[in-house]
Formats: structure tokens, sequence, C-alpha cells
């Protein structure tokens, strides 16, 4: 298991962390609104964003892979997290990918008080 840095996960990051999300989640919702199939670079950006922290939260300092086990991630979050790669631009996914996000977060709180 990769365990995550104290650290990195300190409530003003992960704040900091969540409201990007929350500012590309608005411009993914607007683009399946609009059904004009421009949700794809939104959600990439939300995928390579997710990805990131897990990287920058992981005591080692290895690339991200699917392989791994992060101690951040959610309970069968990876699974979740390929599921959304291979269809970034369906509707599902996007719901998926935002309650990875809200996910992780509730996971960050409960390390920080281990």
């Amino acid at each position: 298991m990769i365990a995550v840095k104290k650290e990195m996960i300190a409530k003003e990051l992960v704040d900091a962390w969540f409201s990007k999300w929350e500012l590309l989640r608005e411009d993914i919702h607007a683009a399946h609104d609009r059904r004009d199939g421009s949700a794809l670079d939104a959600m990439l950006k939300g995928i390579a964003h997710f990805e990131q922290f897990l990287i920058d939260s992981a005591e080692s300092d290895a690339v991200f892979s699917v392989q791994a086990d992060y101690e951040l991630m959610p309970i069968n979050g990876m699974e979740r997290f390929q599921f959304i790669k291979m269809r970034p631009t369906q509707y599902a996914c996007y719901r998926q990918l935002d309650e990875l996000y809200k996910e992780t977060k509730k996971r960050c709180a409960r390390l920080r008080l281990k």
C-alpha cells in the first residue's frame, strides 16, 4: 500500500484541491447540459487533477499507476477510476468522478485524525 503524507492532506490543501474540482465540475455539468460533446476536455482535466493529488499526497515518488494500492483512494475507487478513464464523455462517469472527489475529501479528513 502506498501510504499518504500527512502534511499533504492538511485541510487547507485539500480544500484548495477540492475548490479546483468544483470549478471543473461546473464546466463539465454545463457541457453535459448542452449535449454538444464538449465535456471531454474538462473531464480529462478533472481526471488528471485527481491523479496528481494522489501522486502528490503519496509517500513514494512513483508515477500514478492503476496497479498501485493508494491509502487515500476510497473503497473500490481504483476500479471506478478505471471505468471513468475508459469512458470520460459519459454523464455516468462524470457523476462517478464527482463522487470519488467527495469520498476522497472525506477520507483525507479521516486520515488526518489517525
